[in-house]
């Protein structure tokens, strides 16, 4: 079996007490765990092995990149310090902190089937009545969802539906590589970052 880190997000911190605390119960990002909680994401896990270091989990590392790249947050250095800075970064990742380079890794890695789980996501809340998630719109007057969860939508307009969130992903994804092809290699994460990352400032970083 794949060794991957263990996702918890119940367990204790001294501010606050849970992640589960962190935000409201209507945050985008609490829905957004949820919603990647409940997909198939065998393709991806059954990419990795059982040797080596424990890898972050795919289902977490799917949600965090749609999140940062649903609210607006593209580069993978971004992103990583985001998962220090912002309490919803800090939720979805589980109070993980992944580097740029895993991001990224992850993101290229696995492109074509977070373009698949991507679209799964945004068409789950299209069947939801959702006319937006986050920053990315679904065109509810084209498409207009029933928001009864119990009423499925007609297999043309949810064929329909696919191809138009197909390209709102692709258009993502397309953000996001642009994002880190013009971040520099030379860029390093502020000081107080860099210390929360490795324990150790620049300055006196210990030689590898």
């Amino acid at each position: 079996m794949p060794n991957f880190r263990l996702v918890d997000r119940d367990t204790s911190y001294l501010l606050p007490p849970s992640v589960e605390e962190w935000l409201p119960e209507d945050h985008l990002a609490r829905f957004v765990v949820e919603i990647v909680d409940e997909l198939d994401i065998s393709k991806l896990e059954a990419s990795y092995t059982s040797s080596g270091s424990d890898a972050y989990h795919p289902r977490m590392m799917t949600a965090l990149l749609f999140y940062s790249y649903g609210s607006g947050t593209f580069s993978s250095r971004r992103i990583e310090e985001a998962t220090y800075e912002s309490l919803a970064f800090r939720y979805v990742a589980a109070n993980q902190h992944p580097d740029h380079d895993t991001i990224c890794t992850f993101r290229k890695r696995f492109m074509g089937e977070l373009e698949e789980l991507f679209t799964q996501i945004l068409l789950l809340a299209a069947q939801m009545g959702l006319t937006e998630l986050g920053d990315v719109r679904i065109d509810g007057s084209k498409f207009k969802a029933n928001a009864s969860k119990h009423k499925a939508m007609s297999w043309e307009r949810a064929c329909a539906l696919e191809d138009q969130l197909s390209e709102e992903v692709a258009e993502l994804l397309e953000k996001a590589e642009a994002a880190d092809a013009d971040d520099s290699d030379s860029q390093e994460l502020p000081e107080e970052l860099e210390v929360a990352r490795t324990g150790w400032p620049r300055s006196a970083r210990p030689k590898r």
